[in-house]
């Protein structure tokens, strides 16, 4: 009796003792980083892939234009003025390349469907297979496997366009799928041979963050092995800038000066982002590049504000805070902020003091800039504009100048913010880790803010890297 009673006891040691080891295995897994093993995109001033975007955050290029003759007449819709109806305030804006070549063999899609397929949905697909390029994973090789797509996308257009024609005989049957926003990301999944989750989600210019939230969640969670996160925004028209200009939200040289004493307004801006994410002990073991870490994220809403396109300081300052803590982070360990910076009278004075209420206590100097300088506002795809660029940060270790920033604004309370200092020069960046925010905010008042880590210690890989060891 006594024989079998010790062999109860240690049989329900053991028991015990492998549950708290899943228990800790779980518990390590929803809070482990993701890693970013490969990225994409098409910017406006000629950007077609990360390394040009680089070189040009830099050089602090400038990708607004004048609108060009293919799009609409730029003469014709301005007027200066902008309560003058049907006009726009601006002839300038971010414009990408030639949008409407496509190879539709090369994604085996008919040149009768493609052409009824909206411009965005083709982009996406072009640039989500150069980022499978860019992190030297053949995409064919995960047809079927359980890799979850987010996109963020708002504009419908193009879809409008081809469910809404001058004549009705022109509907075709390609119209919806072709349109839809929901069919950015099916189509995705869908050309590809993804299983896992699959959503187009529209929260307006904080868009494509959210998606990156959702996709880290999904990952950590286990519903997918691997994940896209994206951002899309093209032009299609004069309508959107008409009805923004008269809305007062543009600026008359269609560029952001985000911060500085001259902000009138946001420049609009097209391009697409995708970044590829993976949980970080698998991208080791499979031996992927690492080009950061996603540490935390958070997403809320502004709830009642001023109107319901005012910004609220007090969520924005939350939403980050929230970040910082699923980080693991304190707000000394913050290297650099990329900010929503639209440019905006309005929204850059609330933004600064946001800011200024979560970093108040440290003592070290805290750099805030905002890619919308460099670009324009990308609207959906601005949120994933800017973890690009912090990625970047990250892997190269370095903080590129802001543009358009050539004195403060006196609309913003600097005295209460002097941790706060925007970049006019590069900064290289020296210490053992770099630790960025990427904030993005919405007009209808969903925010998301993204902690993006540098991966360069052994110890951090090391420990992510590291299993339980069953007890002796």
């Amino acid at each position: 009796m006594t024989a079998d009673s010790d062999f109860i006891a240690k049989t329900l040691s053991e028991i015990y003792s492998l549950q708290d080891q899943v228990e800790r295995l779980q518990a390590r897994r929803t809070e482990e980083p993701v890693a970013v093993v490969g990225l994409g995109c098409r910017f406006p001033g000629g950007i077609g892939n990360p390394e040009q975007f680089w070189d040009f955050l830099c050089n602090q290029g400038d990708g607004i234009v004048e609108v060009p003759e293919d799009r609409w007449d730029a003469d014709e819709f301005f007027d200066p003025h902008p309560v003058t109806r049907g006009k726009i305030v601006t002839r300038h804006a971010g414009f990408l390349g030639d949008t409407r070549n496509f190879d539709a063999d090369f994604f085996g899609i008919s040149p009768r469907e493609a052409a009824s397929i909206d411009p965005q949905h083709r982009l996406l697909l072009e640039v989500a297979w150069e980022t499978f390029e860019n992190a030297s994973i053949p995409v064919q090789g995960l047809e079927g496997e359980s890799v979850g797509v987010y996109v963020g996308i708002s504009n419908f257009e193009y879809g409008a366009r081809l469910l809404w024609p001058v004549e009705p005989v022109d509907i075709t049957q390609h119209a919806g799928i072709g349109g839809m926003l929901c069919a950015a990301a099916g189509r995705l999944s869908y050309t590809f041979g993804f299983t896992g989750p699959s959503m187009s989600v529209d929260t307006a210019c904080s868009s494509s963050l959210v998606t990156t939230h959702l996709a880290c969640q999904a990952i950590r969670t286990g519903e997918c092995d691997v994940a896209i996160s994206a951002g899309v925004n093209l032009f299609f028209g004069p309508q959107t800038h008409i009805n923004f200009s008269q809305a007062r939200m543009l600026s008359p040289d269609g560029r952001c000066k985000t911060f500085d004493s001259r902000a009138d307004g946001y420049g609009r801006g097209e391009g697409c982002g995708v970044v590829l994410l993976k949980r970080l002990s698998q991208a080791v073991e499979d031996g992927n590049q690492v080009l950061g870490v996603i540490q935390g994220s958070a997403v809320n809403q502004d709830g009642p504000s001023g109107g319901i396109t005012v910004p609220n300081g007090l969520a924005q300052s939350r939403v980050i805070q929230q970040a910082l803590d699923n980080a693991g982070l304190q707000p000394a360990q913050i290297d650099c902020i990329e900010a929503h910076g639209t440019g905006t009278p309005l929204g850059d004075p609330i933004e600064i003091a946001a800011l200024a209420r979560i970093f108040k206590e440290r003592s070290t100097q805290l750099f805030v800039g905002s890619v919308k300088t460099n670009l324009g506002h990308l609207e959906s795809a601005a949120g994933i504009a800017g973890l690009i660029k912090a990625v970047l940060m990250a892997s190269k270790r370095g903080i590129p100048p802001s543009c358009h920033f050539e004195s403060p604004s006196t609309k913003i309370d600097w005295e209460a913010a002097p941790m706060i200092s925007v970049p006019t020069a590069y900064e290289s960046w020296a210490g053992p880790e770099f630790h960025a925010g990427v904030s993005s905010f919405s007009f209808c008042g969903t925010n998301a803010h993204v902690i993006v880590s540098s991966c360069s210690s052994m110890e951090t890989l090391g420990s992510a890297m590291t299993t339980d060891k069953p007890a002796p």
